[in-house]
């Protein structure tokens, strides 16, 4: 007789739960089916369909120009693969700034056509009355402060924010009024590891951090950076967990030498 094990996902109140016994969140970007399933198997606890799609899947310098279609056929591939992980999806810039309204009708397209569980806008107190909109509708939101990629046009570089007092003050402003006004989590990118230790020290809800250090309640990475897939993709943050850029890059010579040396299919690979 067979016993199907139930798979129990991972929801906001685990994640809250998390935090709160202080077991750090595991977080990994994934845009596709096939990493999707294999992130998930591992055992990560949130996986992000960040709009960084625009920049390795896409090729775009910045994140500016990926679509909210596009994001729903990213999100949609990673919900198929997955049956632990919370999919959590980005809004892509120009999808949610305007007013409460556009901002409600583009997650709602999100949560109904790709089937994630929660989405992730990047802003504080400028866009709190379009997050309220959002989850009055009961989606759930993640914020995401200090380098926020959609803004790199306002900022000029993608150098580390809040260093300054006027700035970190702010942002711990804007964390407080992300928290009030209903968020389950906040990403911290980027910002001095002191501030982010204290943001997460003053909040009730967990900080997933990349590039602030090490006291966030959680860590997320780009999957394919932390994969070694970018080999000229190196920040102070980065840790390389794999070198998949050579180990593909000598499969991939390997298979072609094989081919043009009529070695490829052996007697043993056709019917």
């Amino acid at each position: 007789m067979s016993v199907n094990k139930e798979i129990k996902r991972v929801s906001t109140a685990m994640l809250q739960a998390m935090k709160e016994r202080q077991e750090k969140i595991s977080m990994l970007t994934s845009y596709d089916y096939s990493m999707a399933k294999m992130v998930d198997n591992a055992g990560v606890d949130v996986i992000l369909i960040g709009d960084s799609a625009a920049n390795v899947f896409a090729g775009y310098e910045t994140t500016l120009p990926i679509t909210l279609d596009n994001m729903i056929y990213h999100a949609a591939a990673v919900a198929r693969g997955t049956q632990r992980a919370m999919v959590l999806a980005d809004l892509p810039f120009g999808s949610y700034q305007g007013s409460a309204n556009e901002a409600y009708n583009a997650a709602v397209r999100m949560m109904k056509e790709s089937g994630a569980h929660a989405l992730k806008l990047e802003g504080g107190l400028e866009i709190i009355e379009n997050i309220k909109k959002i989850i009055s509708g009961g989606i759930p939101v993640c914020g995401h402060l200090g380098l926020t990629p959609q803004s790199i046009n306002k900022f000029g570089n993608f150098g580390v924010r809040a260093k300054e007092e006027q700035e970190a003050a702010k942002l711990i402003d804007d964390a407080l009024a992300l928290q009030e006004a209903g968020c389950f989590a906040i990403v911290l990118e980027k910002i001095p590891a002191a501030l982010a230790k204290t943001v997460t020290e003053k909040l009730a809800i967990p900080t997933i951090g990349i590039g602030a250090g090490p006291d966030c309640d959680g860590q997320v990475l780009v999957i394919n950076d932390m994969l070694g897939m970018n080999a000229d993709f190196k920040p102070k943050f980065m840790r390389y967990f794999a070198n998949l850029h050579e180990q593909i890059t000598t499969a991939v010579s390997n298979y072609v030498a094989e081919v043009k040396a009529v070695k490829y299919p052996n007697a043993d690979e056709q019917y």
